[in-house]
């Protein structure tokens, strides 16, 4: 597996030391990392955006800025193109009874994806380096947490349709904030908002998440847009398209294997890969 490997050999010293592979012109393995991170992706059910993140900043020699507006294009890219398979693939499954609840996250996470947006471009790199590392320790600490800890009971919200649209808007905006700041599409969190908060089945849940997560990432995308963040054409023609045809071979891959794979050592392997990476940005924050 190529992720710990990077990982553990990179020096503490993100910035400051070289890059393994320049960005500018490595469109070779920016194909293959975004296929090895949307292969693991795809086997735990997830777009791979937490772990392209890392990648970018230690693989790549990104700063974290850089490789959060990168890695949102890179997630715009692989969520556009899981949703057109699934509509062009399969029968598009059956949303029951939870348009409500889709408008209301939908509307939360595109208002927070807005403001997250700003706000970090008023955070200072150590600043921001700082909010990333907790973001994905908490998400390492929800991938170990399904690793180890049976199927639990949880009861969704009550029916009533004012509660859960209520519900629906805040849960909104904490994905929308998350997807923001990492520049992920929120699957990870969208996923278990709509299977446990409301009931949903994991069919279901999943296409609620590319509904909710497609407008998200667009308006993050189109904000850094705006403030000129994509007009080097050698990185998107050299980083972000390779990457991106990466991500989605990968992760068509990953959903082929996944009958095949430990998904719960597989999740507690790369929530401790996330831990690591957080430990090591903490680390550069703080110098």
């Amino acid at each position: 597996m190529f992720l710990p490997v990077v990982f553990w050999w990179y020096p503490e010293g993100m910035s400051d030391a070289p890059p393994l592979v320049p960005a500018r012109t490595a469109p070779a393995p920016a194909f293959g990392w975004g296929a090895a991170v949307g292969t693991l992706g795809g086997l735990i059910g997830l777009g791979g955006a937490e772990f392209r993140l890392p990648v970018l900043v230690h693989g790549f020699g990104h700063g974290i800025r850089d490789a959060v507006r990168l890695n949102l294009l890179v997630s715009l890219i692989t969520v556009a193109a899981a949703l057109a398979g699934r509509l062009a693939m399969a029968r598009f499954p059956s949303l029951g009874g939870y348009g409500v609840e889709i408008v209301a996250v939908t509307a939360g996470a595109m208002a927070a994806a807005w403001l997250g947006t700003g706000l970090m471009r008023r955070l200072s790199e150590g600043g921001l380096t700082l909010v990333v590392a907790g973001l994905l320790m908490g998400i390492a600490a929800l991938l170990l947490g399904e690793a180890v800890l049976p199927d639990g009971t949880v009861p969704p919200l009550p029916g009533d349709a004012v509660v859960r649209a209520v519900a629906g808007v805040l849960f909104g905006l904490a994905i929308g904030l998350v997807s923001s700041l990492l520049g992920v599409a929120g699957g990870e969190l969208i996923i278990p908002t709509f299977l446990f908060a409301f009931g949903a089945d994991i069919k279901t849940a999943g296409t609620a998440s590319l509904i909710v997560s497609l407008p998200t990432i667009l308006v993050g995308v189109a904000r850094h847009a705006r403030a000129g963040a994509y007009r080097s054409r050698a990185v998107m023609t050299t980083l972000v398209a390779p990457m991106g045809a990466g991500s989605i071979v990968g992760a068509g891959v990953g959903a082929a294997l996944v009958g095949w794979a430990p998904v719960a050592l597989l999740k507690a392997a790369l929530g401790t890969i996330l831990a690591v990476s957080s430990v090591k940005m903490f680390r550069h924050a703080r110098h």
